[in-house]
C-alpha cells in the first residue's frame, strides 16, 4: 500500500469508523459466539500472496465484528467507562504515523518532553500538591504516563521494596538479602483491586489484605493496629496501598485517617491508587474527596476511563522521582546520551524500555475539550448515575448498596445471592444490557455505570425497563416456583406421615384402635396346672383348650374380623393351629354398640374355652371304666378316646 492508496483506505477507514459509533445502538452488546468461533471461520495459516483490501474489511465485518463486546455501546454498563473520542483516535493515529520509541530525551525529545509538560497539566487540574509535579520549581516529583493502573502499584511497591531492602542491609549488613525480603510486609484493604495482590506476588513480599468498615472504607485504626502487630512478629511493613474508588462500589478509603497513622512509620510508602475517581477530581466540587493526598508518596489515575482518552494512559506521579527510579535503573552503555543529567529518561520508571507517544492524545484530548467540557462530560455522567439510582429506590423490591458519589450505582434485589445472579444473567444472556457483579461485605451485587460518552436519560430509563422486566418475569417464576415447592413438601409431608402411620399401627395398636385400648389386653398366667386334676374317684385329664385362661387373638386377627363383618352378609369361617375349633366372627360392634376390643370372653363368635372343658369332663365320666381299666391296652385307650372326639364333633 501506497500513500496513494493509504489516502483512500484511510478516509475509507474513517467513514467506517463514524459509521460503526453512530450505529453502534442497533448491535448486540455482547457476543453470541463460544470459544473458538473464530479458529473455524480462518484459515489455519498466514496467506502466502496478498488479498485484497476490500475482501480483508469485508472480514472485518462478517468475522470479527460478530465477537467484539461493545464497550462504547449505550447500553454497555459494566466495569468502568472505556475513554474514547476522536481527538484521543486522531492523536493515537498521529503517535502510530511517527513511529518513535521514546525510551529516553536522545530517542525523541518531543515524546518525552511533552508528556512531562501534560501530566503537570493534569496534575494540576487534579489538584495535587506541587511536590508532585515536575516542573513545579524546587520540586523532586513528576509523573510518567504507564500502560494501566496495575503497572502504577507494581512500579511504586518495587520502588517501596528496594528503599525497605537498602535500609535495612544498612541495619543488618551481614544478613543475606533474600532473609531480609521475608519479612517485608505490604497492606491493602479487602476492597482493593487485585493488581495489589499480583504486585506482591511479583515483588515476593508478603502481603496482608485487611477489612474495611461497613462502607467498604478502610480506617487509619485498622491500618495501625495491624503494622503494630506486624512489628511485634518481626515483620517490616513497608508499603500500603490505598484506594479512591474501589472498583467493587467506588469507596474511598480513609487517607486522611491512615495518613495519620502512618507518621508513625515514616519508611512506610503510601500509595493512592484512583483509577477511577481520579479523573473527577477536576471538578472543584469533588476534590474534598482527594482529602489526605498530601500523606501519599504516589497516586495514579486513568484517563483512559474517564476523561475521554484511548487505552493505553495511565497517569503516575510520585513524591520523589529518585526513589523511584534507583530500583528500576539499568543503564548500560548504548542508551547513554549526553544530556541524561540534564533530562528526563522515561526508561527508568517503568517495567518496559520502549514506549509509544501516549502523551499526543491525551495533549489532543486536554486542547479540544478543555478543562470545562471534561468537568462537564463528568457531572453529566454523574447525573446520569443519580437518575438511574432514584428509579431504584422508587421500586421497594430493590436496595442500594453503595453512596452514590460519582457514577457507579451499586444496586440488587432484596433477596438471595441466587436471586441475584440469576437477575444478572438473564439480562446478560438477552443481549439487551450488559453489566457485571461484585461482591461488597460478602454480598452479591450488581455494578451499573455509566460509560458511554453520549450517553442519555433515555439509555437509562431504558436500561432500567429492561431490567424491571426481567425482575418481573424472574419474581413471578420465583413464586410459582416457592408455590409448587410448598405442595410438593406437603405432598411428601402428607405421605410420609400417611406410611409413618402404618408402620406405627402395624408396631402399636393401641395407638390407633382404640377399641383395644379401651379393652385391655388381657394377661397370660405364667403359671401352668397341672393336666391331671382328681375330680371325686375319677381322674380329669386336661387338654390344652381346658386350661382356665381364655385364648387371646393377636389384634391383626381382630382387625380382620371387624373388617370382615363390615360387609354385610359376611360369612367367614377360620380355623386356627392352636386351637381345635372353627371360629365364626359375628356380627360388628359398630352395630352392637359393644365399645370393647373383641375377646374370647365378651364376644360369642368365640370360642369359650370354660364350656369347651366341661363337654370333654362330661364325655371322659361317660367312659370311666375304659380308663380306668388295666386291662385294656394303650392302643385301645388312644382308639377309645379318638372315637369319643369325634362323636362330640
Amino acid at each position: 500500500m501506497d500513500s496513494t492508496e493509504f489516502r483512500k483506505r484511510g478516509m475509507e477507514m474513517v467513514e467506517y469508523i463514524c459509521n460503526y459509533l453512530e450505529t453502534l445502538g442497533e448491535r448486540r452488546v455482547t457476543p453470541s459466539v463460544e470459544p473458538g468461533y473464530l479458529r473455524h471461520l480462518l484459515p489455519s495459516e498466514a496467506p502466502h500472496e496478498p488479498e485484497d483490501w476490500d475482501q480483508i474489511m469485508n472480514d472485518v465485518e462478517d468475522k470479527i465484528m460478530p465477537g467484539v463486546t461493545h464497550w462504547q455501546h449505550p447500553r454497555f454498563h459494566a466495569y468502568f467507562p472505556a475513554g474514547n473520542s476522536f481527538p484521543s483516535i486522531l492523536g493515537d493515529m498521529l503517535g502510530d504515523g511517527i513511529g518513535c520509541i521514546g525510551f529516553s530525551w536522545a530517542a525523541s525529545p518531543a515524546c518525552t518532553e511533552l508528556e512531562t509538560i501534560v501530566l503537570d497539566w493534569l496534575g494540576k487540574a487534579i489538584g495535587l500538591p506541587d511536590h508532585f509535579l515536575a516542573l513545579k520549581e524546587g520540586s523532586t516529583g513528576g509523573g510518567v504516563i504507564q500502560t494501566s493502573a496495575s503497572e502504577c502499584v507494581l512500579v511504586t511497591m518495587l520502588a517501596a521494596r528496594a528503599q525497605a531492602l537498602k535500609r535495612l542491609k544498612a541495619q543488618h549488613p551481614f544478613v543475606e538479602e533474600g532473609h531480609l525480603l521475608s519479612k517485608l510486609m505490604a497492606y491493602c484493604s479487602k476492597e482493593a483491586h487485585s493488581c495489589v495482590e499480583k504486585a506482591a506476588m511479583i515483588c515476593f513480599v508478603k502481603l496482608r489484605i485487611l477489612e474495611p468498615d461497613e462502607n467498604a472504607s478502610l480506617r487509619g485504626q485498622t491500618i495501625g493496629e495491624a503494622m503494630e502487630e506486624d512489628e511485634l512478629q518481626g515483620l517490616v511493613p513497608f508499603f500500603v496501598s490505598t484506594t479512591l474508588g474501589t472498583t467493587g462500589s467506588c469507596a474511598f478509603d480513609n487517607l486522611p485517617e491512615i495518613g495519620n497513622e502512618l507518621k508513625k512509620f515514616p519508611c512506610v510508602w503510601l500509595h493512592v491508587d484512583a483509577a477511577y475517581a481520579g479523573n473527577s477530581f477536576i471538578c472543584p466540587e469533588l476534590k474534598p474527596l482527594l482529602k489526605g493526598i498530601e500523606y501519599a508518596d504516589s497516586f495514579n489515575t486513568n484517563p483512559n476511563k474517564w476523561l475521554l482518552t484511548n487505552f493505553d494512559c495511565s497517569t503516575l506521579w510520585v513524591r520523589d522521582r529518585i526513589r523511584l527510579t534507583s530500583a528500576l535503573v539499568v543503564d548500560p552503555l548504548y542508551l547513554k546520551h549526553g544530556y541524561s543529567d540534564a533530562a528526563i529518561d522515561y526508561r527508568h520508571w517503568g517495567v518496559p524500555l520502549s514506549r509509544r507517544f501516549r502523551s499526543l492524545k491525551l495533549w489532543f484530548v486536554l486542547r479540544s475539550y478543555g478543562i470545562s467540557g471534561l468537568q462537564h462530560y463528568i457531572r453529566h455522567h454523574i447525573k446520569l448515575a443519580k437518575r438511574f439510582e432514584e428509579l431504584v429506590l422508587k421500586d421497594k423490591r430493590f436496595e442500594i448498596c453503595n453512596q452514590v458519589k460519582l457514577g457507579l450505582v451499586c444496586f440488587r434485589l432484596k433477596g438471595s445471592d441466587k436471586l441475584n445472579e440469576k437477575l444478572l444473567s438473564t439480562i446478560n444472556e438477552s443481549g439487551k444490557l450488559h453489566m457485571v457483579p461484585a461482591s461488597v461485605n460478602d454480598r452479591y451485587i450488581i455494578r451499573f455505570c455509566a460509560v458511554a460518552q453520549n450517553a442519555t436519560a433515555e439509555d437509562i430509563d431504558y436500561a432500567w425497563d429492561i431490567i424491571v422486566d426481567v425482575a418481573n418475569e424472574l419474581l413471578e417464576k420465583e413464586q410459582h416456583d416457592e408455590i409448587s415447592e410448598i405442595i410438593n413438601r406437603k405432598k411428601l409431608d402428607t405421605l410420609a406421615q400417611k406410611r409413618s402411620f402404618f408402620v406405627r399401627m402395624v408396631s402399636d395398636p393401641k395407638i390407633y384402635n382404640p377399641a383395644i385400648n379401651k379393652a385391655g389386653t388381657p394377661k397370660l398366667s405364667m403359671e401352668l396346672p397341672s393336666p391331671v386334676v382328681s375330680r371325686g374317684s375319677a381322674p380329669i385329664i386336661r387338654t390344652q383348650s381346658s386350661v382356665d385362661h381364655n385364648s387371646w387373638i393377636s389384634w391383626p386377627l381382630a382387625f380382620l374380623f371387624n373388617s370382615n363383618n363390615e360387609e354385610k352378609g359376611s360369612n367367614c369361617s377360620l380355623r386356627f393351629r392352636h386351637l381345635d375349633t372353627n371360629v365364626r366372627p359375628t356380627s360388628s360392634r359398630r352395630n352392637s354398640g359393644a365399645g370393647s376390643s373383641p375377646s374370647p370372653e365378651n364376644e360369642t363368635g368365640f370360642v369359650n374355652a370354660q364350656q369347651q372343658q366341661q363337654q370333654h369332663q362330661q364325655l371322659l365320666l361317660q367312659q370311666p371304666q375304659q380308663l380306668q381299666s388295666p386291662r385294656k391296652s394303650p392302643l385301645a385307650l388312644r382308639k377309645a378316646s379318638s372315637s369319643a372326639r369325634e362323636n362330640h364333633n
